[in-house]
């Protein structure tokens, strides 16, 4: 591995510090290198490749907005073995405490960023394009992401789409009743879901959804900070609605109140949110519900029952 790593990071020196992690998905390991100190994922799936790719990507579009800290990228490589292993910035992190209402504010920031970029574009140049002090970073005005990226190991299709509703349909949860169809053909799970999708105008009604760049697996084991403050990482990105981004983050606890009150300072609830809420929380039932198992079943047909009335 050190070896590996000397070559393909251009270094001429590497070493193991014997600090390792990881979680369900994947283990890392931090190298001190004549560069840096660095901190490599790997996976042995085969899939493994995009789903790191993927995670780079959203890493390097957070990084570009400059809001909200995340570990830089800096390679995807296969492993040894097989599988492949993310390289990136080592930071040295701990719990999320003193730093919350700092992280409400940033991820406020960070799901801002491209509205704000689409005013000052134009009021620049009277068009949605790229204005004279933004040109590396154009407006965008879909909903979806450039690749493929992960939420666990399970791929989302980010295929840009004009309408957020028809993306959410189509591309989050759809797949995911697609899975628990193959998986239990549970008959009640598709009734409620067929009886739900009739509902689902209303709850968008009068509500104008410029799309945000989003972490989009904010739950407390994916935020951390340092001396410098808030850390986020592990992220499943793609521009979305931004009350996507707190629905998980309110499921497995981890955010306190001021975190919560910094980001509605600068983003305040909308008519409906807390529907909404519940809805965003229906695919990250049905995505833990695929991934381990019908402990989650109840959780998500509860939320379809109590939206489908």
């Amino acid at each position: 591995m050190e070896e590996l790593l000397r070559r393909e990071l251009g270094c001429s020196f590497v070493k193991a510090t014997g600090h390792s992690g990881g979680g369900c998905i994947s283990q890392g390991q931090t190298y001190d290198t004549d560069r840096g100190r660095v901190f490599v994922k790997v996976n042995p799936k085969a899939e493994a490749r995009r789903m790191f790719e993927g995670e780079m990507a959203g890493l390097a579009a957070i990084l570009r907005t400059g809001t909200v800290r995340v570990p830089a990228p800096i390679k995807v490589l296969d492993a040894p073995g097989g599988g492949s292993m993310l390289v990136m910035e080592h930071v040295d992190m701990r719990a999320l405490s003193s730093h919350a209402a700092q992280l409400g504010a940033q991820l406020a920031d960070l799901h801002l960023e491209n509205q704000k970029l689409g005013e000052v574009l134009r009021k620049e140049a009277g068009t949605v394009g790229r204005g004279s002090g933004q040109a590396e970073r154009p407006f965008v005005d879909q909903f979806g992401f450039d690749v493929v990226t992960c939420c666990g190991y399970l791929p989302q299709v980010n295929d840009w789409q004009t309408d957020w509703v028809t993306f959410y349909v189509r591309q989050r949860i759809q797949p995911q009743m697609d899975l628990v169809e193959k998986g239990s053909g549970d008959r009640e799970a598709l009734e409620l879901w067929s009886a739900l999708q009739l509902q689902l105008p209303g709850l968008f009604r009068d509500l104008d959804i410029v799309p945000a760049l989003l972490h989009g697996d904010l739950w407390g084991g994916n935020v951390a900070e340092d001396s410098s403050g808030p850390v986020i990482f592990d992220p499943a990105s793609f521009y979305g609605h931004s009350e996507y981004e707190l629905a998980i983050a309110g499921m497995f606890g981890g955010f306190s109140s001021p975190f919560y009150s910094a980001y509605h300072r600068h983003i305040p609830k909308a008519c409906g949110f807390e529907k909404r809420l519940r809805l965003y929380q229906l695919f990250h039932y049905l995505n833990h519900w695929n991934h381990f198992g019908a402990g989650y079943r109840g959780p998500a047909l509860s939320i379809m029952r109590s939206l489908a009335r």
